[in-house]
């Protein structure tokens, strides 16, 4: 891209706006909203589990092909889409009045995340440059912060809504309403920042485009780099989805904690994430991405393996935030190294991959170590998904020898 400096800065803070706003859109959508809208639907356990687990699916779908479609039909009309979808599904709960049909329009607002994730990374490669450890460092924690905003101004609009008692399906209605202006409000300034400024990379016949399409993810996909690359931020991930489902249960059920304390540990982990992330972007565009990742891997394993053996909320508050700090290591660089790999014709392409491994260690993450404690118990299985961690690194540093320049 060669615009000016200042060009690039004011682009890439307007994404970030955008992103902000169309993650806490997403955010007042789901959590503690949708779990609690299931619920009121009727939902068991399992029917819960599905409907907050179905926009995951979407992702492993839909990511890789989103991304190399932007490749070929352009970026920013891509994003777009997206956003539509970001804008619009939320009005769509306003018609819900069944599990089934809840479960549907989750899986159809889960496109949103799929076709705007990878594609969003992408355009902010394109503005980075050489910086992309940061940019994309400081983007991706921006959505974080949307998303830690959004979940609890759902939940305190419906507790508001609801007065203390059991939401109706008219507060439902009403959080989804605010979901639908934040997200709409993301559209309108997606629309005013991307419209212009953009041709489609590659103009030709359908046929041609398919091609294009085609060959893309293939470049992709055969690049053992990228793919090893990607799977260490897939390991990390799971073990980032373990936590989250079963640290609250651990820090309650085993060590007696009140759930404002399990919170806490989670929102530790989560702030140091936040913080720590765009700092390591740019030590990352600096010095390097690999150390930072095999770094990384191992803060995330050892306070990981270490939480099932501590009983006090300071020792758990302590593993949490090393968790935090190492996943902001792997996380800073990992995304950047991919892009690092590629041909800039490929980054939606790269960023689809990278979102769908991504999407796959995430939802793996509670679905494994929920058996492995079933059968083992808490020590064994939080023990081996750390090994698993661990034993990444070797592989990691086996098949992703060297760094692309300036490094």
């Amino acid at each position: 891209m060669n615009a000016p400096n200042g060009e690039i800065l004011r682009l890439f803070r307007l994404l970030c706006g955008i992103g902000l706003l169309a993650r806490f859109s997403y955010a007042l959508a789901r959590n503690p909203v949708l779990p609690l809208f299931a619920l009121a639907l009727g939902a068991g356990p399992e029917g819960i589990g599905l409907a907050v687990g179905i926009s995951t699916v979407t992702g492993i779908f839909f990511k890789l092909p989103s991304g190399a479609l932007s490749d070929v039909i352009g970026r920013r009309r891509t994003m777009l889409a997206g956003l539509v979808v970001f804008g619009c599904m939320p009005f769509a709960y306003l018609l819900v009045s069944s599990y089934q049909g809840l479960v549907v329009v989750r899986f159809l607002h889960g496109l949103a995340t799929a076709i705007y994730g990878p594609v969003a990374m992408a355009v902010v490669a394109d503005v980075a440059g050489q910086r992309k450890g940061e940019m994309l460092s400081w983007f991706s924690s921006l959505a974080i912060l949307g998303t830690l905003l959004g979940a609890p101004v759902g939940g305190f609009l419906l507790f508001m809504l609801s007065g203390g008692n059991n939401p109706t399906l008219f507060d439902f209605r009403i959080v989804y309403l605010a979901s639908g202006i934040a997200g709409a409000t993301a559209l309108v300034l997606g629309l005013r920042t991307l419209r212009n400024g953009e041709r489609p990379p590659r103009a030709g016949t359908l046929k041609q485009r398919w091609h294009l399409f085609r060959r893309g993810i293939a470049e992709v996909v055969s690049d053992r780099r990228v793919l090893v690359t990607s799977s260490m931020e897939g390991v990390q991930n799971m073990s980032m989805g373990a936590l989250e489902a079963f640290l609250p249960i651990y820090a309650v059920t085993v060590v007696g904690l009140n759930e404002f304390q399990a919170g806490m540990l989670w929102g530790a982990q989560v702030v140091v994430t936040l913080i720590a992330k765009p700092l390591m972007g740019r030590v990352s565009d600096r010095w390097g991405r690999r150390p930072l990742i095999v770094a990384g891997l191992f803060l995330c394993a050892v306070p990981f393996m270490l939480i099932p053996h501590l009983t006090t909320f300071s020792s758990l508050l302590l593993a949490c935030a090393l968790f935090g700090f190492g996943e902001a290591f792997v996380t800073s660089s990992s995304a950047a190294l991919v892009a690092d790999y590629c041909h800039a014709r490929n980054y939606g392409a790269a960023m689809g991959t990278f979102g769908t491994i991504f999407d796959i260690g995430h939802a793996s993450g509670p679905i494994v170590t929920g058996l492995l404690i079933a059968a083992l118990g808490y020590g064994t299985a939080f023990a081996i998904v750390g090994t698993l961690l661990i034993a990444a690194v070797p592989v990691f540093l086996t098949y992703v020898r060297e760094e692309p320049s300036p490094f």
